[in-house]
């Protein structure tokens, strides 16, 4: 196994993506980096700050003294651990508006990329392989049919004791999925080295398996 290497694991909304970066993760013994967190980590600053959810010199500023990593599954913002910080709902409206940024983005790609230079990881998103990390040894694209993926994601809405609607759950998704292949900055697409991995017939253990037998 190469001592430092990267894997792009890109899709739509659903597929399963962050569930089977985690697992491969754990089972390569390498940092799982979640994208989403980052973008949490720079909400959370920029509320405590008290600063605007818009491009400023004080935005600028503050980005060039950011510093976000992963380790052993903690999330580490300018050094301290945030993992429970991040997860309140004032933080996730905050991260959503930042993540619309350009700023921001530029500055979370450039972490992105630094990461992966230094040390072995699992990313996911939507253009890490065609974006982020385009050199990364190992890509894969995993993706499912917009009725599996409602499916999955009912239950799982569901299984939390919240009401879930399949036809309404499959319209936001067929949306989600339109708007993120169409967006300018970016959109949703395969890499032209990507692996397409189809997991609409295959347990999240069968595609773990089966990313986790391709690392050599």
């Amino acid at each position: 196994m190469k001592t430092v290497f990267r894997i792009a694991i890109d899709g739509p909304s659903g597929a399963g993506k962050s569930t089977v970066a985690k697992a491969v993760a754990v089972k390569l013994g390498i940092d799982y980096i979640d994208t989403g967190a980052m973008y949490r980590a720079v909400g959370l600053k920029m509320l405590n700050h008290g600063m605007e959810m818009e491009e400023s010199d004080g935005l600028k500023s503050l980005l060039e003294q950011t510093d976000i990593d992963f380790s052993a599954g903690n999330i580490i913002l300018d050094g301290a651990i945030v993992n429970d910080l991040i997860r309140t709902p004032e933080v996730s409206m905050a991260a959503s508006a930042c993540s619309a940024l350009g700023m921001v983005r530029a500055k979370l790609v450039e972490l992105q990329r630094k990461m992966g230079k230094t040390k072995s990881v699992v990313m996911d998103g939507r253009d890490i392989g065609t974006n982020v990390l385009t050199d990364a040894e190992y890509k894969y694209y995993l993706t499912a049919t917009a009725e599996e993926r409602a499916r999955r994601r009912t239950a799982e809405l569901i299984e939390k004791g919240q009401n879930a609607d399949f036809d309404q759950v499959l319209a936001d998704i067929e949306m989600r999925d339109y708007n993120d292949s169409h967006r300018t900055l970016n959109p949703l697409c395969k890499a032209e080295d990507a692996e397409e991995i189809d997991s609409t017939h295959m347990t999240i253990d069968e595609v773990v398996s089966h990313i986790c037998s391709k690392i050599v």
